[in-house]
């Protein structure tokens, strides 16, 4: 079994290819494992600007080399008698499913589109501190979709009301629209551990399901 040797090791994120290498979902290390384990997937690791695919016991190989020469590029988890270190692409052998082309409409990914920031003071706020506002209200018809919806926190939320942003005097710092891809992928990108990602990211007309 496999168990953290430090907390990070196992709260981090996999991308999943299918087999024809095209993004289709991002996946817990536990989840990962279990596939490689299994045989149904592969790491794909990215080297002196190459990908290379290694099937699981030639990642636990290449792992234990690592953790010699630079452990500190890798996050890692322990078994009992060896170090491995986390995938961050691993490929599915046996699943050629297209990615979903429409982004969910759903809070987790308005938040992450307005990157949890008010879309009328422009501070930015934990989750639990925003909510979502219609910019023009659902009780003067207005629509629950991307382009009427949009972070707020609750003093601004309070003080809009049931009214347009005009007729409260207050202005919208962005103009909501519909994200091309999941705006949660770009929250990763943000960290140097998923910069390998980005190869299999920049095709804008498609969005990864997160499971």
């Amino acid at each position: 079994m496999i168990a953290a040797e430090y907390q990070s090791g196992l709260d981090c994120n996999v991308l999943v290819l299918n087999k024809h290498y095209m993004a289709i979902r991002i996946i817990g290390v536990r989840r990962a494992f279990s596939l490689l384990c299994r045989q149904l997937a592969e790491v794909i690791s990215f080297e002196q600007g190459q990908y290379s695919n290694y099937d699981f016991q030639s990642w636990c190989e290449v792992s234990q080399f690592r953790r010699s020469f630079e452990p500190k590029a890798y996050d890692w988890v322990s078994t009992v008698n060896f170090y491995v270190a986390v995938p961050r692409i691993i490929r599915l052998l046996f699943y050629d499913r297209l990615p979903r082309s429409e982004v969910q409409l759903n809070r987790r990914n308005i938040f992450a589109r307005d990157r949890n920031c008010c879309q009328y003071c422009g501070k930015k706020f934990a989750t639990s501190e925003l909510s979502i506002d219609h910019v023009i209200p659902r009780s003067t018809g207005g629509k629950s979709v991307w382009e009427n919806m949009v972070c707020a926190c609750v003093n601004c939320n309070v003080r809009k009301g049931g009214r347009t942003p005009q007729q409260a005097n207050m202005k919208l710092i962005l103009k909501p629209v519909k994200p091309k891809r999941n705006p949660i992928i770009h929250l990763h990108l943000g960290y140097e551990r998923y910069q390998s990602w980005k190869q299999f990211l920049d095709h804008a007309y498609w969005s990864v399901e997160l499971k």
